[in-house]
C-alpha cells in the first residue's frame, strides 16, 4: 500500500509549484522584512529580531533553530479572521477548531498534541491548567504586534510542554512620537469588529493602549444528525472584548522598568446536550455558552548592569476564568503565578550564555473539584550561543523540579554551518516532556494523580537560502515520544483506580512523528510570492495507526501586488484528509481574497472575501466552518500608511 504522505506529495507540489517553479521555497519572514523597505535596496533592510529561540534578542538569520516571524504589517494586511489562521499560514500549524470563528480551538505544531506546545503573552505562559491549552478564540489580533514561533522541541530552555515548540506573543509596546490608530469592519453573518489603539514614548517613559471588540452571529456549531445529538439549529455566534495596556520607564539608559496588563472577555453559543431525569435522553435545546475571561498581568526590570551582564526580572500572573454550560454553569479557574530571573552574560563577542530560574505556582478551582488542587514547579536553565566564523553552537540545559510530577532534565544542542554567504545548513537535536493536566491528574472518576508525564527526544536537520530577494527552506523532523498521555477505556484494567467506571486517563502508547516543513517567498517588483508545505506522518507506534486529527499534508501560498495606492492579494490554504473518531475527514481547500485602497495618506478602505468559493468546511467531525464571508472596512494610522 502506497504511504499516505506519498499519496500526498503529488498535490501538495502541485500547490506548492505555483510560486517555487520560479524560486525556492523559503521562510516568509524574509520575504515581510524587505516588504517594508519598498524602495530601499535588500542591503539596507532591517534585519529582523527574534528572542524565542535563545530567550534573548539574536538576528533572525542566525537562529539555529526553526524560528518563523509574523511581524505586525503581515498581521495587519494578511486578511486573517483569527490568531489561530494567521499562525495556521504563516507558521504550519494545523488548526482543529469546533466551529467559526470564536469557537474552542485546538492546535497542532509539528504533529504535537494541543497541550505540548507552550503559549506566552509578553513573557508570561498562559492558558487552562485544566485543559492544558491557550484560548486563542479569546485573543484579539488587534491587541497583537508581532508573533514569534519555535517550531520544535524547546523544554531545554522553556521546560514543561514544550513538545511541539513555542508560540511568543508580543502586545504593542509604545515608541517614538504619539502615534493613534483605528479600525472598524462589517461582515456577512452580522459580523463587525473595531478597534482604536494608541502609542509612543516621552520624557522617559513608553506607553500603550488598546481596546477592541468583535461579535457575530455565526452559524450553528454542530452540522445535523450528528453521532452525540448536541445538534441546535440556532446559530451560535460570539461577543468578544480586549483590552490591554503597557507603560515603561526607563531612569537611566539601559535600564527599563515596566507594567502590563491584559484582559479578554468572551461570550461565545455553542451546541451541546443535557441529561435530564428520569429518561437521561439528550436534550440539545437550551442556550449553551462558554463565558471565558482571561487577565495577565506583570512587572518587569530589565537592566544593563555592566557591558557584559544584562539581567530581567518578571514578576507576572496568568488567570484563566472558564463558566461554560447552559441551565447550570460549570466553572473552571486557574492561577498561575509566575517569576522569572534570567540573566545573559557576554562572555566575549559571538558568546553568550543565559542562566535563568523560573517559578510557577498554579491552582484549579472548579465545581468538580473537592478542594482546590495545586502544583509548583521551580526551574533552573542554563542557555550557550557562540559564533565561530562560519559555524554557530547553540545549547540548553534545564532542571524541573514540580510537587506533582517529580523532577525532570531536558536539554538541547544544535550547529549551523554556512556553507557560502547565501546558502546556510542547520541540525538539532533535544528531548523534551510534556506534564500532565490538572483534568488528567485530578478530575474525579477521570485522573489519576500518578500519571507519568510524557517524554521526547527529537533530531532535525535544515537548510536555509537566502539571495536578495529571494529566499528558500526546508526541515526535515523526528521526533519519539513516549509515555503519551490518553484515555483508557477500560475501567477494570490496571490503569484505573477502583471505583471507575468510564476509563481513565493513562500513560497508553508511545508515538512517532516525522515530518517536512518547506518555506519560500520571493519579491518581482511590486508582486510578492509566500508559500509553506507541510507533510507530516504522526502515528501510534503500538498500533501503527494515524494520531487523530493530523492531516498529512497543509500546503499555503500566497500572492499580494502592492504597487502603492491600491493592493489586492489572495492565499489558497489547502489541509489533507485526516483522522477522526470512526471515519477520516476528507481533505478542503480555502481561497481567500483581500484588497485595499489608500485614497488618503493615513486613511484606507479595506475588503476581504473569505473562503471564496463557500467551500464547506468540516474543520472537526460533526463540526462546520462559515461559507463565503465578505468583509468591509476603514483603517486610520496617524503616521500614515
Amino acid at each position: 500500500m502506497t504511504h499516505p504522505t506519498l499519496r500526498a506529495l503529488p498535490r501538495a507540489l502541485a500547490s506548492s509549484l505555483l510560486v517555487s517553479a520560479a524560486l525556492p521555497l523559503a521562510v516568509p519572514v524574509a520575504f515581510q522584512a524587505l516588504a517594508q523597505t519598498a524602495g530601499a535596496s535588500a542591503a539596507n533592510a532591517l534585519a529582523p529580531v527574534v528572542v524565542v529561540g535563545t530567550r534573548e534578542a539574536q538576528p533572525l538569520k542566525d537562529s539555529v533553530a526553526d524560528v518563523v516571524l509574523i511581524d505586525a504589517q503581515t498581521l495587519r494586511d494578511g486578511g486573517f479572521d483569527s490568531v489561530e489562521e494567521a499562525l495556521r499560514r504563516q507558521a504550519g500549524l494545523q488548526i482543529t477548531r469546533n466551529g467559526g470563528p470564536g469557537q474552542t480551538t485546538g492546535y497542532q505544531l509539528r504533529g504535537t498534541g494541543t497541550s505540548s506546545t507552550v503559549v506566552m503573552i509578553d513573557g508570561v505562559r498562559v492558558g487552562s491548567a485544566t485543559l492544558g491549552q491557550a484560548a486563542f478564540e479569546s485573543m484579539s489580533l488587534s491587541e497583537i504586534d508581532h508573533i514569534e514561533v519555535l517550531r520544535g522541541p524547546a523544554s531545554g530552555l522553556y521546560g514543561a510542554d514544550a513538545v511541539g515548540g513555542v508560540i511568543q506573543i508580543f502586545t504593542r509596546k509604545g515608541q517614538g512620537p504619539l502615534n493613534l490608530t483605528g479600525h472598524v469592519a462589517v461582515g456577512d453573518y452580522r459580523s463587525s469588529e473595531a478597534d482604536l489603539a494608541v502609542t509612543g514614548a516621552q520624557g522617559g517613559f513608553d506607553y500603550a493602549a488598546s481596546l477592541s471588540h468583535d461579535r457575530s452571529r455565526g452559524v450553528s456549531a454542530v452540522r445535523p444528525g450528528d453521532a452525540n445529538g448536541t445538534y441546535n439549529p440556532d446559530d451560535d455566534g460570539f461577543r468578544r472584548t480586549v483590552a490591554s495596556a503597557r507603560l515603561g520607564f526607563t531612569p537611566a539608559a539601559g535600564h527599563r522598568i515596566g507594567v502590563s496588563a491584559t484582559q479578554s472577555r468572551l461570550n461565545a453559543q455553542y451546541d451541546g446536550a443535557q441529561y435530564a431525569a428520569p429518561d437521561f435522553l439528550p436534550d440539545s435545546t437550551p442556550d449553551f455558552r462558554n463565558h471565558l475571561v482571561t487577565r495577565q498581568v506583570a512587572a518587569d526590570y530589565r537592566g544593563v548592569i555592566s557591558p557584559l551582564w544584562t539581567t530581567t526580572v518578571q514578576l507576572a500572573r496568568n488567570t484563566d476564568d472558564l463558566r461554560s454550560g447552559a441551565t447550570e454553569l460549570a466553572r473552571f479557574e486557574t492561577d498561575r503565578n509566575q517569576l522569572t530571573w534570567q540573566n545573559a552574560l557576554r562572555l566575549s563577542e559571538g558568546q553568550q550564555v543565559v542562566l535563568g530560574y523560573e517559578r510557577v505556582a498554579e491552582t484549579v478551582e472548579g465545581d468538580v473539584y473537592a478542594d482546590a488542587p495545586k502544583r509548583t514547579n521551580n526551574g533552573y536553565f542554563a542557555g550557550y550561543t557562540g559564533a565561530f566564523g562560519p559555524a554557530s553552537l547553540e545549547a540548553s540545559l534545564r532542571s524541573d523540579h514540580n510537587s506533582a510530577y517529580g523532577t525532570h532534565t531536558t536539554g538541547g544542542l544544535g550547529a549551523s554551518y554556512a556553507l557560502t554567504s547565501t546558502l546556510r545548513l542547520r541540525a538539532l537535536a533535544g528531548t523534551s516532556f510534556r506534564a500532565p493536566t490538572f483534568n488528567d491528574l485530578y478530575y474525579p472518576d477521570y485522573g489519576v494523580a500518578t500519571l507519568r508525564p510524557e517524554q521526547g527526544r527529537s533530531i532535525e536537520l535544515g537548510v536555509n537560502w537566502t539571495s536578495g530577494v529571494s529566499s528558500a527552506s526546508a526541515t526535515v523532523y523526528r521526533n519519539k515520544v513516549r509515555n503519551l498521555i490518553g484515555n483508557d477505556p477500560n475501567a477494570s484494567g490496571t490503569s484505573c483506580p477502583p471505583g471507575y467506571f468510564f476509563g481513565c486517563a493513562s500513560n497508553v502508547s508511545r508515538a512517532l512523528i516525522k515530518g517536512v516543513s518547506l518555506l519560500g517567498a520571493h519579491r518581482i517588483g511590486d508582486l510578492s510570492l509566500q508559500a509553506t508545505v507541510d507533510f507530516l506522518d504522526a502515528r501510534d507506534q503500538l498500533t501503527g495507526a494515524r494520531l487523530p486529527r493530523r492531516a498529512a499534508h497543509q500546503e499555503s501560498v500566497s500572492v499580494d501586488y502592492n504597487p502603492g495606492v491600491w493592493s489586492i492579494g489572495a492565499t489558497l490554504t489547502d489541509v489533507g484528509a485526516r483522522p477522526d473518531l470512526v471515519q477520516p475527514l476528507g481533505d478542503y481547500a480555502l481561497l481567500d481574497l483581500r484588497a485595499t485602497w489608500r485614497f488618503l495618506p493615513q486613511w484606507r478602505l479595506e475588503t476581504r472575501l473569505l473562503n471564496a468559493t463557500d467551500r464547506d468546511v468540516q474543520p472537526v467531525r460533526d463540526y462546520q466552518g462559515l461559507g463565503r464571508q465578505i468583509w468591509v472596512g476603514l483603517r486610520y494610522d496617524m503616521k500614515g500608511f
